[in-house]
């Protein structure tokens, strides 16, 4: 089976028009299976955010063979490789857990995932700050819980959150862009696969690299330039887990307000001297925290299309997601 980044590439008729695949711990979509029976529903992620997604639910706890409800469980031992046992009765679950994952991470349903999102502090699930104990009970630090590591260390490049984190506007719209990004890339592979398919790939996406990391910008453009240092497999992973540690760093308003100004300039021939004033002023507004970043975006958009600037058509920096998932809304 051939493998880009540590995801499994297989053929799809249906090609990549279904909607977006994410994994999702079942517990956040209100799903009863908690060792106390109940859940930890989230309405933004099933009843908004999953208007866009199809979930790919996972409780690992119960796809090893554990109970609802069941004893509580914390993580024992050496924290780089902790045991799963119970608090009062000590069974080590660890075993069947290990064999479910081994299954779990070759299941040819993950491949198309474009993120995941983890049911934070769960010894199974939490991303960190999991507390890991001694035999004794005394705490030796916190860390990642056993399912959530043995995902991100398998497939390294997919986006992922805790639904704790979410909560932050900021770190919500960088999650959600990233999967949005990363569900392009699939279509990329799904398509021709080939180096000019990445340069177009990356040229629709350089707005949005310089505004998360102007450095990374610099990398990942002398890549796609120098094709020949590497066959075409290495490229692309190496390509997309660049491209994903470059965009997982925060767009700040300062890198926000160069990209507009940047785009500005496509403009300089085309606009009247009140339509260059008044971009001015709202990417002006923008840098002093008077309006949120969707303001001087939507202007611009208006602008690309009564213009008619193709190479700024194609930028998914300026081309924003659904309204409702309210990105670049906040101050």
């Amino acid at each position: 089976m051939h493998c880009i980044h540590g995801v499994p590439v297989i053929p799809s008729e249906s090609g990549m028009r279904e909607k977006i695949k994410i994994g999702i711990s079942s517990c956040l979509l209100g799903e009863k299976v908690r060792y106390d029976g109940g859940h930890k529903l989230d309405p933004f992620l099933k009843d908004t955010f999953g208007r866009y997604v199809e979930w790919m639910p996972v409780c690992p706890e119960v796809e090893s063979g554990l109970s609802v409800p069941r004893e509580a469980m914390h993580l024992i031992g050496d924290p780089g490789s902790p045991r799963l046992v119970t608090i009062d009765s000590r069974i080590d679950h660890t075993n069947s857990l290990l064999r479910w994952l081994k299954r779990a991470m070759s299941d040819p349903d993950r491949a198309g995932l474009c993120g995941h999102v983890f049911k934070a502090r769960s010894p199974s699930c939490g991303l960190s700050g999991v507390m890991m104990y001694s035999p004794l009970g005394t705490l030796l630090g916190t860390g990642p819980g056993i399912y959530a590591k043995m995902f991100v260390e398998r497939f390294p490049a997919l986006p992922v959150a805790e639904e704790g984190s979410l909560y932050n506007p900021a770190i919500r719209e960088n999650f959600i862009e990233r999967v949005f990004v990363f569900k392009r890339w699939l279509e990329y592979l799904h398509g021709d696969g080939s180096s000019g398919g990445l340069a177009s790939f990356h040229a629709s996406n350089k707005m949005f690299i310089l505004a998360h990391s102007p450095m990374h910008y610099t990398i990942l453009g002398k890549m796609v330039a120098d094709t020949r240092r590497c066959k075409r497999d290495a490229l692309q992973s190496k390509y997309i887990r660049t491209l994903m540690e470059g965009l997982g760093l925060v767009a700040t308003v300062k890198k926000n307000t160069n990209v507009l100004q940047h785009i500005a300039g496509y403009f300089k021939d085309l606009l009247s001297p009140g339509e260059r004033q008044e971009l001015r002023k709202i990417i002006g507004d923008y840098h002093d925290g008077r309006v949120p970043l969707a303001v001087p975006l939507t202007l611009i958009r208006h602008y690309v299309w009564k213009y008619d600037v193709d190479y700024l058509k194609n930028q998914c920096y300026v081309n924003l997601n659904p309204v409702e998932l309210m990105l670049r809304n906040h101050a």
